[in-house]
Parts: structure tokens; sequence; C-alpha cells
């Protein structure tokens, strides 16, 4: 197994494996360490509405196997990380923040906090319970039309609604799962985001609750030379760079 230091070298060595060497073990722990890695992705407010789910049992391997389709990627991998969506949890992870900046600011009168902390203090205690507060979407809407209002007059967030705010969740775990494919490329270790999955029936393996969403499943390992399908292939840097 080699190391890969640098980022470049870690962004190069890193391809999505469809087959891996099943002779070939990776170590747990490592594992264990790349997922811890990507909890410091950035995401949208530090609301961190994911989780990890890393399996190791070869039981649970193979139905979540079945559930991936039977992708090689899935059925020769040694292990398999599946990152959950937990915007159910936005009550919680507020409240979480909120209390870590109460903590890290201390208890002082009102007037006593800085505007900055003030400011910290009102995003976690009231914005974020309006940006994420629903009732069946209606209240998504009515924030969607304040912001729409608000915007003919001046700059203004208008990714308000309840289908808005599953793309922020979802794109802050891309964000994590990126990070952790690259922090395993940095070990030496190989990986394969998988998309084509039964996520309902993922979701019923793992007991997950119902609200919860499978962003991906990433499968681990190391690879075969077959594996890896042909050299990379990118468009060419000039059709998706605009220097403005």
């Amino acid at each position: 197994m080699k190391n890969y230091p640098s980022l470049e070298d870690a962004l190069n060595f890193r391809r999505s494996v469809r087959i891996y060497d099943e002779t070939k073990e990776i170590e747990t722990s490592i594992v264990k360490k790349c997922i811890k890695q990507a909890t410091l992705a950035p995401n949208s407010s530090n609301m961190q509405l994911w989780e990890f789910n890393h399996i190791t049992s070869k039981n649970l391997i193979k139905k979540l196997s079945i559930a991936c389709l039977n992708q090689n990627a899935a059925t020769t991998a040694k292990q398999l990380v599946v990152i959950v969506v937990r915007k159910d949890l936005w009550k919680q992870r507020a409240k979480e923040n909120l209390n870590y900046l109460q903590n890290l600011f201390g208890k002082k009168p009102k007037e006593a906090y800085s505007s900055r902390e003030k400011f910290a203090l009102n995003y976690y205690g009231k914005i974020m319970p309006f940006v994420y507060g629903d009732f069946l979407g209606i209240f998504g809407y009515i924030k969607y039309f304040i912001a729409w209002i608000t915007g003919i007059f001046k700059p203004a967030y208008r990714q308000l609604r309840k289908n808005d705010m599953r793309i922020v969740a979802h794109k802050s775990a891309g964000l994590a799962a990126q990070t952790f494919m690259l922090s395993m490329a940095a070990e030496g270790y190989d990986t394969c985001p998988m998309e084509g999955t039964d996520t309902l029936r993922i979701k019923k393996i793992l007991n997950l609750p119902s609200k919860s969403e499978i962003n991906m499943v990433i499968s681990c390992g190391i690879r075969k030379p077959e594996g890896v399908y042909g050299e990379r292939f990118r468009i060419p840097f000039k059709s998706v760079y605009k220097q403005w």
C-alpha cells in the first residue's frame, strides 16, 4: 500500500474502481480515520446534516451489494460506506451549534455580547429555524415568496423551499463524500461512488429512519488493474473554464 502525501498525487491516484482485489484486505481503522477526516468537509451553515454508516460485516456487504444492483464495485468490495443525509436532524444540529457558541462566548447579559456574537447566536437560534422549518411544504413557498419580493429591491437568498433545502443538504454530504475518497486515496486505498442503487432497500437493510436519504454508497478496497476502466477522460479544460 502506498501513501500519497500531496493533494495532487491523491487526485491523480483516485479513480472509480469497479473491481477490487478480493485477496487484499484494508484496515478498518484507516477507513474510520478517513471518515473522521470527511467530517471536516465544508458544509452549509455548519449544520452537518450527514451520517456515515461504515459497513465491515461480510453479511451486510452481501445484502447491500444486491441493493447496489450487484455492481462489481459492490460485490468485490472489502468495506462499504453509506453516506446518509439527515435533514430531519436540523433542530438538533442547530441546538448543538447554539450550545457550542453559548459556551464559547460565555454567559453574560445580552447587551454585553458583541454584534458578531449576537449575529452568531441569532443565526442558530432564529435564522436556522426559519430556513429549515416547514409544514407540508407550504411554509417553504411562503418563505420563497417573501424572498422573491425582497429580491426585487435587494439581493436575497431564494433557495427556501423544501426541495431547495434537500439540495443544500445533499451538496454538503457530497462534499464530505469527496473528502472521504481523497483521504482514502492519500492512504493508497481505492473507492467507487455508486449511484445505481435501490435506496429504499438500503434504508431497510440498515434500519435507517424514514426521513433520512441516501446520498451515495462508496465501496472500498484495493484495485485490480482491470478494475480501472481505461485512461481517465476529461472534457478539455478550456471548455469548462471561464475567467471574468
